[in-house]
């Protein structure tokens, strides 16, 4: 089984302050929730969207999860108090559909449970306080194959860098470049203002609103800005710029 992978084509025919891109067809996705009243909202949250729900299944009542429909692209799972039995699923999930993206939603996620779930499989981590349109964003950007983690868990693993010595703190953080390395990367003054949305969780399509650019134009910088600093990622790239962004914004940094 091959999992539908999100596309988003520009339409040039939409006006200026219309979207400029549509997205593709339905997603078909499975929700694995415990809590009536959380499982209710998203289900409601996502009704407009071309994330169709499936499968509706709880991990610990009488519908249990035991495998996912054949063409299940995505899992949400809400992993806040059965920690232990969603991660047996998420490791189900994964053993049985390789390709199927999974995002783990939780009240809080500590960096032990980011870690071991990462390890089990999961794609991206969202928390239940986020908003709807938060929500859509970090799943699009699964889909479309990146890693989303909250801003709220970048900055703990931030403030952790410094005490943890030579044990890394997730796999994926970039080793420590020097501090002068900010400037040796040349980053133009819009790359560097890019750089300082991205430590703020921000996705494409609020970033090219505030900056009133193009999401096209977006993705070139960010790729722009990964390949310089030497980064793979969006996650590593804001937990290197927090480090290094001047407090007082990007006109202070000589680029």
């Amino acid at each position: 089984m091959t999992a539908q992978t999100l596309t988003l084509v520009h339409d040039r025919s939409l006006d200026a302050d219309a979207p400029s891109t549509r997205l593709a067809p339905a997603i078909p996705t499975a929700l694995i929730c415990d809590n009536p009243l959380l499982r209710s909202g998203l289900q409601h949250i996502l009704r407009d969207t071309l994330f169709a729900i499936a499968e509706a299944a709880s991990i610990t009542g009488p519908k249990r999860p035991h495998s996912c429909a054949p063409n299940t692209a995505l899992v949400i799972i809400e992993a806040s108090q059965n920690t232990g039995r969603a991660l047996e699923v998420i490791r189900l999930v994964r053993e049985r559909s390789p390709e199927t993206r999974i995002v783990a939603l939780a009240d809080q996620l500590d960096l032990s449970f980011v870690r071991t779930a990462h390890e089990a499989g999961v794609n991206g981590f969202c928390l239940t306080a986020s908003g709807p349109e938060v929500l859509i964003n970090s799943l699009e950007l699964v889909m479309l194959g990146e890693r989303v983690l909250p801003f709220e868990v970048v900055r703990s693993l931030i403030e952790r860098t410094p005490q943890a010595g030579n044990q890394p703190v997730q796999d994926e953080c970039v080793s420590e470049p020097k501090l002068s390395d900010l400037k040796e990367c040349k980053l133009s003054v819009r790359e560097a203002e890019i750089l300082g949305c991205l430590t703020k969780g921000e996705p494409n399509k609020v970033i090219a609103r505030n900056l009133e650019i193009t999401e096209a134009t977006i993705k070139v910088h960010v790729k722009a800005i990964l390949r310089k600093i030497g980064a793979t990622n969006r996650t590593q790239a804001a937990i290197w710029a927090s480090q290094r962004l001047p407090r007082t914004g990007v006109s202070d940094l000589n680029v």
